[in-house]
């Protein structure tokens, strides 16, 4: 039989980090020479990676050149780079969680359309590492979510199957990657979704990582 594998997005998921991509996102935007955004504003821009996240703060703040999104993004990540942890955090429960599925011999993986380094240093930097047999971030030789691929290369990885995978996420992109890859999804509500998606009952969605009883409910669904 294959393995028990759970599958989970980063931004928005297991870790509030949009402080720190709103932080970045001012820098750049103050470089070329607009205004700031909000961070709600910034939390409706996650979800399709850091370019589109900078292109959308561009499109809200004037108009849009490809000339301009590259300098910008160059600003962006200069500045995120040195800064990935500055404001992020797991969310509460999180950790607790991740132990109690590792210790259930459940394997698991990310599977994140930040980039791929940024990814895996701050995973390392908040003590998330140790849970995950694999980090995938977006690279330049692989597709992007909601593409099925970065999820199956992660399933793939983990030497999973995706009829025994479950995708958690907090986002329509997430939703749409499993549905996709023919995964079973579960939703984060408390991280970055802006409208609800059909077609999700009740046992499908959970607002906090505190649930005592979540971990043990999701070791029964992979």
């Amino acid at each position: 039989m294959s393995r028990q594998v759970i599958v989970f997005d980063l931004d928005g998921t297991l870790i509030h980090s949009a402080p720190d991509l709103h932080a970045a996102a001012n820098v750049a935007l103050r470089a070329a020479g607009r205004e700031d955004v909000s961070l709600a504003q910034v939390i409706s821009f996650i979800g399709n990676g850091v370019g589109m996240l900078v292109e959308r703060a561009l499109k809200a703040t004037g108009p849009w050149t490809a000339e301009l999104q590259d300098g910008t993004l160059a600003a962006f990540m200069a500045f995120y780079e040195q800064n990935t942890t500055t404001l992020t955090a797991p969310y509460a429960g999180v950790t607790e969680c991740l132990e109690e599925l590792q210790a259930a011999g459940v394997v698991m993986g990310i599977c994140t359309n930040k980039p791929q380094t940024p990814a895996r240093e701050i995973c390392e930097a908040l003590g998330l590492s140790r849970f995950f047999g694999e980090i995938c971030g977006a690279r330049s030789d692989l597709a992007r979510k909601p593409d099925p691929e970065p999820l199956l290369q992660t399933i793939r990885a983990l030497d999973g199957d995706p009829s025994r995978t479950l995708y958690v996420g907090d986002s329509a992109v997430d939703y749409r990657t499993a549905q996709n890859a023919a995964v079973p999804f579960r939703l984060f509500s408390g991280g970055y979704l802006n409208h609800p998606l059909p077609n999700l009952g009740p046992d499908q969605i959970f607002d906090t990582w505190a649930d005592a009883g979540f971990q043990r409910a999701l070791t029964g669904l992979v």
